[in-house]
């Protein structure tokens, strides 16, 4: 069985140098596999499949953002779709930066820059102009389509964008991440019998392919915190034992929180995503978790379907995100879904600005705004929490439809 032991006859095949960087990829993690013992849990795996320097799929060289699967892109996120989500959420970082007096911004994942690119413009166009929009992204294809996005702006635009390697103990200003949290590995539980395992990864053969496989909690190899321990015993006394489950957990994107909101010294951090509060993410219904793979703008559930040429990636458990910025020290600015969120920051009233009868121009915008807006679509499943340091006023992104009740 051979690595392309997965593939779905309905997927696109990749071309043969792709091929070959998945296969060097397959081929480390397997290596890893066997110097561990024949096995690592599935959040080891998840991060050598999307972070191993020069294969992964957010490190290595593939591309992913994009309108569609011809462009040889797998998704496309709310700054691709529409000028007027960064436009929007420029409203509310200005609010803050000005609540907190400072006058910086960092992004965490920038993407193909349109979100930076956007935000900087509509920070000067609101009197609000920026000292400094720091970017981290460990994806060198990306920096590279951030640069030529960022470039376009201008020079003076342009020379206030700076890109990190690493973070400062300290920061003054707003924080961005928009679809981050989604990408953090994640550590997956099987329940079967009443019995939790930890479902992992191993490889069958010398040269096979990869698989599930789960191993006993008490198993040589299996990592199981406190957090993670506490929290199967929640979902044993919320859902019936006797039910198979499937369960992650994000002791990842808790950590990142952590670090961001430790690193805060004064402002604001908005964290936007998909997902749920968890007593809705850990349902009697959803018993096979929410795992996820997109390749070509297809979704499916096989993660061992061409390492490093898909993203993997999981909802997110804002419950464990709220816990993590709180115990980090900050407070919690709000949490509510995308929806109230853009349309509390104006997004209706900057379409409205855009004339219905210049129809190349208004209805690709409404369409736009109509999937960022739609419960069928973006407006009710991504969310977005915010965090803040030093600031005492309310944002008014956040003044009508809050949910913080619910984490």
């Amino acid at each position: 069985m051979n690595q392309n032991a997965h593939e779905p006859a309905s997927l696109p095949v990749p071309a043969a140098d792709a091929l070959a960087a998945s296969a060097a990829l397959v081929a480390h993690i397997r290596h890893e596999i066997s110097a561990a013992g024949g096995w690592v849990p599935f959040d080891r795996y998840m991060e050598l499949a999307l972070y191993t320097p020069g294969l992964g799929y957010y490190s290595g060289g593939a591309r992913k953002f994009g309108r569609r699967a011809e462009d040889g892109s797998d998704f496309v996120t709310a700054p691709e779709l529409s000028p007027l989500f960064a436009r929007t959420l420029a409203r509310p970082v200005a609010q803050a930066l000005a609540a907190s007096g400072t006058r910086e911004v960092m992004e965490f994942g920038a993407g193909t820059g349109r979100l930076a690119a956007g935000v900087l413009s509509a920070l000067d166009a609101l009197g609000a102009p920026l000292e400094r929009y720091a970017i981290v992204d460990l994806s060198g294809e990306l920096r590279e389509r951030q640069r030529e996005t960022i470039e376009a702006l201008g020079g003076e635009l342009a020379a206030r964008v700076c890109w990190l390697d690493s973070l400062p103990a300290r920061f003054e200003g707003v924080v961005l991440g928009n679809e981050v949290l989604d990408a953090m590995p994640v550590a997956l539980f099987v329940r079967t019998g009443g019995i939790w395992h930890a479902r992992g990864v191993a490889a069958s053969g010398e040269n096979g392919s990869l698989r599930f496989e789960v191993r006993a909690l008490d198993a040589a190899g299996v990592r199981l915190s406190k957090e993670d321990a506490a929290l199967l015993a929640e979902i044993d006394a919320d859902i019936d034992p006797a039910l198979d489950y499937v369960a992650e957990t994000h002791a990842a994107g808790a950590a990142f929180t952590r670090t961001v909101c430790s690193m805060l010294a004064k402002g604001a951090a908005f964290l936007i995503d998909y997902g749920f509060p968890r007593a809705e993410y850990y349902h009697p219904q959803r018993t096979e978790g929410t795992l996820m793979c997109h390749y070509r703008h297809r979704a499916h559930g096989d993660p061992f379907l061409y390492p490093g040429l898909q993203d993997i990636t999981a909802h997110v458990e804002f419950t464990r995100i709220a816990e993590a910025g709180v115990d980090a020290g900050a407070d919690l600015l709000g949490y509510t879904s995308q929806a109230r969120f853009l349309m509390n920051a104006g997004i209706t009233e900057a379409l409205s600005e855009i004339d219905p009868a210049d129809a190349a121009r208004f209805l690709p915008a409404a369409n736009a705004v109509q999937k960022l807006l739609s419960e069928a679509e973006m407006g009710e499943l991504f969310k977005v929490i915010a965090f803040s340091r030093g600031i005492d006023e309310p944002i008014d992104a956040f003044a009508r439809g809050d949910r913080s009740h619910t984490l």
